[in-house]
């Protein structure tokens, strides 16, 4: 039987991919599967000739260029990249070239929108709304805190805290360099018109904002806590969580990102340290049902989908709260706890769904034939 051919498509500048580290390991892994396997970025396909020219790691650092035959299968690692690439990308996926692991997903606001519909969701949502100023000013109503979001961020790049104090409004944020925004308003006024210059600079084209119900997840003294909920399809094409843990936001930042200086640490403990072990049982628990469900639903909605690193808020009640859903999730937080065979199942299971799936269709051929 011909070794399956199977491509992921990234972002490349010269032979300098995004995720090198991890990219380079998922590679790896599969050429131990028994795939002829590669990394591509769009403007690497040959439509005409039906070819791609993919990379391969090198045996020590570095990347190989080579021809490669048309995919059976392809794997969608794309993610946040300067505009004009990001739209040529957009432009590329929405072509029927190849199969893929993974339904095109959407951005966090139409994907809040379709999790609000379903009953058992709405408990775990914060309430959210498009931006507008008399939007900012009924939130600001009901909540004390409160989060300015693009649609289309990752990393916890362009997001902005808003805080009710009794003398003004405290601002914290990171833009799109991930640089520390910081400042101190007096009036609605000035509030209205500091946002509008940050929404306007951080905005990448017709990108949209929205205002987001503030959390108080300080489980750790002056410090955010978040849980990553990493879900997977495993070999029989299933869904199953591969593993679960804590980022710990440093002390002067709105979010709790790896990316942004945060840490990792085991859920269990830092949960059990603030809530006792019998309640953060039970939280985690909940989470369980929260990520399973939310899967279900956007897989109703958006078609097959592989996996999702989903962002989870546990505020200093015990209540928990969906934040975020990233279909192309990282899997690093896992290998800084030092928990490295999950760290390598994390990688595992894409390539293990990539061949469920060719079986399956193979199958259906034979079915068929």
């Amino acid at each position: 039987m011909a070794k399956p051919t199977i491509g992921i498509v990234t972002s490349r500048t010269g032979k300098r991919f995004s995720e090198q580290l991890y990219l380079r390991r998922l590679v790896r892994e599969g050429q131990e599967l028994g795939m002829n396997i590669f990394l591509f970025a769009p403007r690497d396909v040959s439509l005409k000739r039906r070819i791609v020219n993919g990379y391969v790691p090198l045996a020590t650092r570095g990347w190989k260029r080579q021809i490669f035959p048309w995919p059976d299968l392809v794997i969608d690692r794309y993610r946040y990249y300067p505009l004009p690439e990001h739209n040529a990308y957009l432009s590329f996926r929405k072509k029927p070239l190849f199969p893929y692991t993974s339904s095109r997903f959407s951005n966090k606001w139409n994907v809040y929108q379709v999790l609000s519909q379903d009953e058992q969701m709405q408990a775990y949502l914060p309430e959210s709304v498009a931006y507008t100023h008399d939007q900012m000013e009924q939130m600001l109503a009901s909540y004390p805190m409160l989060y300015i979001k693009p649609t289309n961020g990752t990393g916890g790049r362009s997001i902005l805290q808003v805080e009710q104090k009794e003398d003004g409004f405290l601002l914290k944020g990171r833009d799109r360099d991930r640089n520390i925004a910081l400042a101190f308003l007096d009036t609605l006024e000035e509030l209205y018109a500091w946002v509008d210059g940050w929404v306007n600079e951080q905005r990448r084209g017709s990108e949209g904002f929205f205002i987001q119900q503030g959390l108080y997840l300080e489980l750790l003294p002056e410090q955010r806590v978040d849980l990553r909920v990493l879900i997977q399809k495993d070999h029989k094409g299933d869904w199953d969580i591969t593993g679960m843990a804590a980022r710990v936001g440093r002390t002067d930042s709105s979010t709790s990102n790896l990316h942004g200086g945060g840490k990792a640490m085991e859920a269990v403990a830092v949960l059990a340290k603030y809530f006792g072990p019998v309640k953060a049982d039970r939280i985690l628990a909940d989470c369980r049902r929260l990520a399973y469900r939310a899967v279900y639903k956007v897989e109703q909605h958006y078609g097959q989908m592989m996996e999702f690193g989903i962002d989870v808020g546990v505020d200093i009640e015990g209540n928990v709260w969906l934040i975020e859903m990233n279909p192309k999730p990282g899997r690093e937080i896992f290998r800084q706890l030092g928990q490295m065979k999950r760290y390598q199942l994390a990688i595992r299971r894409p390539l293990l769904y990539a061949l469920y799936l060719l079986q399956l269709n193979k199958a259906e051929k034979d079915l068929l034939g």
